[in-house]
């Protein structure tokens, strides 16, 4: 007799789901006497399953790593125990497989799915995966030949039935592997649910209650739905879901009614789970709803959940991405036992969620996981899913269009269809259709500016990169040396030198989620909504960082309290960025940088370390940062060889960085005009009074036109385009810049 080992069921990876393989150490491999590729049968309480054993990574001698498919087909969960044997198998001469749901398909589809089971085992009557471009078919394996269990080989005749058969078991397809990530909420969701249900005696013998009812909240995408239909089929429970307005009626009686049958449905095919998705929609607080349906739907569902009659092994779990609007009844011990908030994923939780999404795509060799999670800041489990998707849809219209291939008239042969790769370009323009559904509301499209592109503020360039990008980049290192990157930082300075610019260039630079808040946006007639459009922008940033938060013209909304003439509404504004910005709730790798050109009129208590820690100074540039700023905008213009930047830069005395751009502008302008005159009345003369001709030769004459700017051509201009700063106003700001810093500092 084989030798036979008893092994506990751990999590496949992502890359081994649906492949028919099992995962153990090479020490369990040296007990069962088999070597890696053997194929072995994994014997549960259901049933057998037949694998092939591959060497796995970061497991204990007595743990298996098999997938969601196999666990179901044998009866196991994660946690339970299997015994594994070696397994005797033969060559398949034939093998029929029909498809679980109806599908139509050509002979390329068999010889795909030939290419697909080569080489792995099956078994007569068990459910097999078969992954296609964007998902996969089930199928049923009806007949093997010669015996049960059978190798598919180059020689094994396939055959695939057109009548599809009932797969056993009606249970959502979904596992854990499904799942990327969430590992925290998986194991919660298993002692609280898993655990009561297969193992009842553990809680009979400490004498407790097991846990009723699970509420799952957090924002839309984030898995919460998928996560109660892996758990019904992970534990083979009876699952059933309720949507809100499904259950809702305009008879008397017939909503409470409809929720009695889901209990009473529940209770006769226990174990169960009943779901409840968004819940707030049909059990909302009493008294703030006006409706006696949904105050009676409430008190029906309050009574079910804990009345005088046990539920049994029925188990119920909500979802909602607003918990606060559910009526508090429900949010108590023997109801809703235990609240489990479901974060957006961070980076490794992005490519994990990637793994899951791509496992069944052909991936080019370019394509790198890890730094489209790093770029996908924001996204949604939802977002990272449609991601996939149109990254796959691209291809697919690029392969179409490089060979010409007519879907209407021809087959895609399988040979040509195996060249078909998603590549990493196909991801990049996803990103383009595809926004983080988190900041989709306050969602903004930041120019792409460079440091490069922004003339001189070396050093405050180099403060900001201090201040944001290096918490964003290392936070690590902060951590390790127990440093607390500032929370906020105050760009001030006279108008156009450049403000907006270098908030723009450090949201480009450091890679983060950009939000751009207009001051006088925020503001609002209604009492309440100015301070709650400021939480709301708060909120979303601690949800999608590492994100930027923007506030230009911050002193149209947070002047100094007590001197405003206006309804108050400024002084709760300041008092909710105050609470916001150094409250009890912590701002993590969020950060806040203000605009202004008023710093005298804004709210001390803003400036104090801990709301805006960095006080910059944005001067007007200095003759060094002209020159690089004319650079800047003169690198495309056709400027002529005697312009001499240095000495012009020189006459700018005065000038801002928006009043060098203007001027280059206008110069540009300047001669476009006058070269646009000259092609006129020579085309006059040439046309007589014929429109037409005149419009093509003054078309023909300025595209041939070569346009020379000289050094008089701007210095004509800066008799139009003046300087915006006297010298009086530049001392002015300095003395300013000295006053507050002084302030600030003590």
């Amino acid at each position: 007799m084989s030798q036979q080992l008893k092994f506990r069921v751990v999590e496949a990876r992502q890359r081994d789901v649906g492949r028919k393989v099992a995962r153990i150490t090479e020490y369990a491999m040296n007990k069962l006497n088999i070597e890696n590729g053997d194929y072995i049968e994994v014997i549960g309480p259901n049933g057998s399953a037949l694998l092939q054993a591959l060497i796995g990574d970061g497991l204990s001698d007595n743990e298996i790593r098999i997938d969601g498919y196999v666990r179901r087909s044998v009866g196991v969960g994660i946690g339970d125990e299997v015994i594994v044997k070696r397994a005797q198998v033969q060559d398949g001469t034939r093998v029929v497989l029909a498809p679980t749901q109806p599908i139509s398909f050509s002979q390329s589809f068999v010889d795909y799915v030939k290419d697909w089971l080569m080489d792995k085992p099956l078994s007569r009557g068990e459910t097999i995966s078969v992954p296609t471009y964007v998902g996969s078919i089930d199928f049923v394996v009806v007949t093997t030949q010669p015996s049960n269990s059978i190798r598919v080989t180059s020689r094994t005749a396939l055959e695939i039935k057109q009548e599809p058969v009932k797969e056993v078991g009606a249970f959502p397809k979904v596992t854990w592997e499904d799942i990327g990530d969430l590992e925290d909420v998986k194991e919660k969701i298993r002692e609280i649910v898993e655990l009561p249900m297969r193992h009842p005696e553990i809680f009979q013998h400490l004498g407790i209650e097991p846990p009723k009812g699970v509420l799952l909240y957090g924002p839309p995408g984030v898995g919460k739905t998928l996560l109660a239909k892996a758990l019904a089929n992970e534990i083979g429970a009876y699952f059933t879901s309720i949507n809100g307005p499904e259950i809702m009626s305009k008879f008397y009686g017939e909503s409470e009614q409809r929720l009695r049958e889901i209990f009473e449905e529940a209770e006769k095919n226990a174990p169960a789970i009943i779901f409840i998705d968004e819940i707030d929609a049909i059990a909302p607080k009493r008294e703030e709803v006006t409706g006696e349906v949904e105050k009676r739907v409430v008190a029906q569902l309050l009574t079910l959940m804990d009345g005088i009659k046990g539920r049994g092994k029925v188990i119920v779990i909500g979802a909602t991405n607003r918990p606060d609007a559910i009526d508090p009844a429900l949010r108590r011990p023997g109801r809703f036992d235990r609240e489990i908030e479901i974060r957006p994923p961070d980076a490794k939780a992005r490519k994990e969620i990637l793994q899951v999404h791509t496992r069944n795509m052909p991936l080019a060799e370019d394509v790198n996981l890890d730094k489209i999670a790093e770029q996908t800041h924001g996204y949604t489990g939802a977002d990272l899913a449609a991601l996939a998707r149109e990254a796959a849809m691209s291809a697919l219209r690029r392969f179409i269009k490089d060979r010409n291939i007519d879907l209407e008239q021809q087959q895609i042969p399988v040979n040509v269809l195996k060249e078909l790769k998603v590549t990493m370009q196909d991801f990049i323009d996803a990103m383009k259709f595809i926004q983080p559904t988190l900041l989709r509301e306050v969602y903004v499209e930041v120019p792409k500016v460079r440091w490069e592109d922004i003339g001189g503020l070396e050093e405050a360039k180099q403060q900001l990169r201090e201040a944001v990008e290096w918490p964003l980049k290392f936070p690590e290192i902060f951590e390790k040396l127990g440093i607390r990157p500032p929370k906020g930082i105050l760009l001030f300075g006279p108008p156009g030198t450049g403000k907006t610019m270098l908030a723009k260039a450090v949201a480009t630079e450091s890679g983060a989620n950009f939000i751009a808040v207009r001051g006088p946006e925020i503001l609002s007639k209604w009492v309440g909504e100015s301070e709650k459009a400021v939480r709301e922008i708060f909120r979303r940033a601690r949800q999608t960082a590492p994100c930027v938060i923007f506030f230009d013209e911050i002193d149209s909304i947070a002047p100094m309290r007590g001197f405003a003439h206006d309804s108050g509404v400024t002084e709760r504004i300041v008092n909710q960025l105050l609470a916001e910005m150094d409250g009890i709730q912590p701002l993590n790798r969020v950060v806040v940088i203000a605009a202004t050109n008023r710093p005298d009129i804004l709210d001390p208590a803003l400036l104090r370390p801990g709301r805006f820690d960095r006080l910059i100074y944005v001067p007007p540039p200095d003759e060094k940062a002209r020159l690089e700023i004319l650079k800047i905008y003169v690198r495309s213009l056709p400027i002529d060889s005697t312009v001499n930047l240095e000495e012009l830069a020189k006459k700018l005395e005065g000038y801002t960085g928006a009043d060098i751009e203007a001027l280059a502008r206008e110069t540009a302008m300047k001669i476009l005009r006058q070269r646009y005159y000259e092609c006129l009345n020579k085309a006059r003369q040439e046309c007589k009074n014929s429109q037409e001709c005149i419009d093509a030769s003054v078309k023909g004459c300025m595209s041939n036109a070569t346009l020379k700017i000289t050094m008089q051509d701007f210095l004509d201009t800066m008799k139009v385009i003046g300087p915006s700063l006297s010298k009086a106003d530049i001392i002015r700001y300095e003395n300013m810049a000295k006053e507050i810093k002084r302030a600030v500092m003590g």
